[in-house]
């Protein structure tokens, strides 16, 4: 065993990851045209009797519209996630998981949620990564936003003070 406490890996041994996460269907396009956004906005509207509501009717309709979104969203070409590792969060494409753009834990001191028009029938959001006043990153429809910002958080509040500590 090389670690002293199962599961918990310094920094400076390697990098280890803490959650992966796939952007939601509210991020999907379909060339320039944000469709996810668009369907989400029409799922919303709430016009009509009971169940028997505008939205409703739409989201049974553009089933085939929503199946293309969520295979382009695993698909093997763009498959996008986001993972937090003990050092960064990173944006991954592809089925070989390569790195598209990162940020260090310590290059950001807080996360914002900004939920477009149409995430929020999706339980998604944008994740703004800033240092001070200034937008440093940012992870666009992320499913159950919160949660991720607070493991996004938690991670960053533990490299910081470890490196603190340090003297880093």
């Amino acid at each position: 065993m090389k670690q002293a406490i199962a599961g918990v890996t310094p920094p400076s041994m390697k990098e280890a990851t803490i959650m992966t996460v796939w952007p939601s269907v509210a991020a999907m396009k379909l060339g320039p045209f944000p469709v996810g956004l668009w369907l989400g906005k029409l799922y919303s509207l709430q016009v009509g009797v009971y169940v028997f509501t505008f939205g409703n009717l739409i989201c049974l309709m553009s089933i085939p519209i929503a199946l293309v979104l969520y295979a382009k969203r695993i698909g093997p070409v763009v498959a996008t996630r986001y993972r937090v590792t003990n050092k960064r969060v990173m944006v991954e494409r592809g089925l070989g998981a390569k790195e598209y753009k990162s940020i260090a834990l310590n290059h950001f001191d807080a996360i914002d949620i900004e939920v477009k028009p149409g995430q929020d029938w999706y339980d998604a959001g944008d994740l703004v990564f800033r240092l001070g006043n200034v937008e440093r990153f940012k992870l666009e429809g992320v499913s159950r936003p919160a949660a991720f910002q607070q493991v996004c958080m938690k991670a960053r509040d533990g490299f910081v003070g470890v490196q603190e500590a340090l003297g880093q």
